[in-house]
Order: structure tokens, then C-alpha cells, then sequence
């Protein structure tokens, strides 16, 4: 039995001296093993990284990355696949109810009026400074377009005409179409 004592208080007293030499201090940090693990040094979006090849913080999406819940457009920004997009796509919001062109024309008129102008003649603010005139939506030309060629146009640019795809979501950029038919309709 005195051995079991002898035992526990031996135990007992090794416990307490780890107690001392591992337990935390307050007035002191404990032991960091993994220091990284706990503050990892974070690279601003800009700034230059050594753990990458090309030194950038920011890398570009893997090619073929497609955004959660969208579907992928497998077009060119050639002619020819306008036209085939043309064929191929039209748009998934049907017809031209209030809410839509109401959207439409917002977006368009912060990012194609500038251009197009108001009634979409292509008389806008930048044209008159100088930059190439576009054509006018109102043209036969861009009436016998069919939604998805505009869409695509919107999407992929078109001769003087910057890429928007990532200006534009994907639902505004057929809105947008949507509204561009209604000026359309309503100008001669």
C-alpha cells in the first residue's frame, strides 16, 4: 500500500512539474509549434508573391472555370459564331414584361448610351468627342439580328465595341437586349 502512495505522490508531483514547465503562462505566450498554421502572412490582391511562378498575387480562374450556376457559352467573338449564336441561343426570360425592360434600360444607359445614345442612334456623349461613331441600333442591319447575336455582341464585343461580359451579368445583358428590341418597336 505504500508503495501505491509513494506511487500516486510521484505521479502526482511529475504531473505538477509539467504542469510548471509546459502549462501557460500568463504573463508569457505558450509554446507555438506551427507558427505559420496560427498567422499566415496574406498577400494583397496586387502585390508580388513568391510562391507562385509568375509572381502574381492574383491568379487568373483554371481555363474552363465556369461561375456556379452558370452555364458555359462555348462561342468565339468571331463573325461567324455571332451568328451562330444567333442560332443557337435566345432568350430564357420570354417575352418583354415591365420588370425586364425596366432593368434593360438601366443597364442600358449606364453602359450603352454612352455610345448608342438615348434612342439608340449612335449619337452618344463619347461619340461626339471624337471616339468612332457605332451604328445605329434602328438600322434594318440591327433589326434583322436575332436576340442571341445581340447577346453575343454584348458578350464578346464587336469591332470598336469593348467586351462587356464582365461588366454586365449574364440575365442583364438579355434584359438589356429585351429593352434594345422595345426602342426598336417604338422609334421608325
Amino acid at each position: 500500500m505504500k508503495k501505491m502512495i509513494a506511487a500516486t505522490i510521484v505521479i502526482v508531483a511529475g504531473l505538477f512539474l509539467l504542469d510548471l514547465v509546459l502549462g501557460q503562462k500568463t504573463d508569457r505566450r505558450s509554446l507555438e509549434y506551427l507558427p505559420d498554421m496560427a498567422r499566415s502572412f496574406a498577400y494583397k490582391a496586387e502585390s508580388p508573391n513568391p510562391h507562385f511562378a509568375n509572381g502574381q498575387t492574383q491568379q487568373n480562374p483554371v481555363i474552363g472555370t465556369v461561375a456556379r450556376g452558370l452555364k458555359p457559352l462555348h462561342f468565339g467573338s468571331s463573325v461567324e459564331e455571332s451568328k451562330r449564336a444567333g442560332e443557337e441561343l435566345s432568350n430564357p426570360f420570354g417575352g418583354q414584361t415591365s420588370e425586364s425592360l425596366d432593368r434593360g434600360k438601366k443597364m442600358y444607359q449606364v453602359y450603352c448610351q454612352p455610345c448608342h445614345g438615348a434612342g439608340g442612334q449612335g449619337d452618344g456623349p463619347v461619340a461626339k468627342r471624337g471616339y468612332p461613331a457605332p451604328p445605329s441600333l434602328l438600322l434594318d442591319n440591327a433589326r434583322s439580328m436575332k436576340d442571341g447575336q445581340l447577346f453575343h455582341i454584348i458578350t464578346y464585343g464587336y469591332k470598336n465595341m469593348p467586351s462587356y461580359n464582365a461588366q454586365i451579368e449574364r440575365p442583364d445583358r438579355w434584359f438589356t437586349v429585351a429593352y434594345v428590341r422595345k426602342l426598336q418597336e417604338t422609334q421608325p
